[in-house]
């Protein structure tokens, strides 16, 4: 049995989860979630806990068990608290700035780089060299914060460019000038 996939998902009493087939939706103060499970997985309410349960023991069945259960408690866990990323600048002169639905970011390009939120996440400037990205879907969060990065990603010499907060790059010497 799969020690993730086995464990209940504990529904809070001000979240409403309904279940048709295999779509699941998951409402709460924050807003709603939907999502369609895999169709070998079969997701169950009793008790105020989702239960999710698979057809064998087979590898892929064991990893889809795991799988659906973590993507269901992320939902439940989403819908009452939210998701956040927390990216920082680096480098002389960068800097993000809010502009409506979405930001501005200056990263040593030779024009501004301008990114639109998609619907659900919302993107946040603490300062001009921190950015705050939020929302309900923990997976959308995650994709909008990597995309962010990648626009600038840092270097191994200055250690220019985006990063997350705490994320430690690696740092390389640089050129030795040759003595002769």
């Amino acid at each position: 049995m799969s020690r993730i996939g086995k464990m209940p998902v504990a529904v809070p009493t001000i979240v409403t989860v309904t279940i048709e087939g295999q779509d699941v939706t998951v409402k709460g103060p924050k807003g709603e979630l939907k999502r369609t499970v895999h169709p070998e997985m079969r997701v169950t309410q009793e008790n105020g806990e989702l239960r999710v349960a698979r057809p064998s023991d087979t590898g892929r069945h064991r990893a889809l068990h795991g799988l659906t259960r973590t993507l269901l408690a992320n939902m439940v866990l989403g819908v009452v608290e939210g998701f956040s990323k927390r990216l920082e600048i680096q480098g002389v002169g960068y800097k993000a700035e809010s502009i409506s639905g979405g930001i501005r970011l200056v990263v040593g390009y030779s024009h501004p780089v301008v990114y639109e939120a998609p619907e659900g996440v919302k993107i946040l400037v603490e300062s001009p060299t921190l950015v705050k990205v939020e929302g309900i879907d923990k997976e959308l969060v995650g994709h909008v914060a990597a995309e962010l990065r990648r626009v600038r990603p840092p270097e191994p010499y200055k250690g220019k460019g985006i990063r997350y907060v705490g994320e430690h790059v690696r740092r390389k010497a640089g050129k030795t000038g040759a003595k002769a």
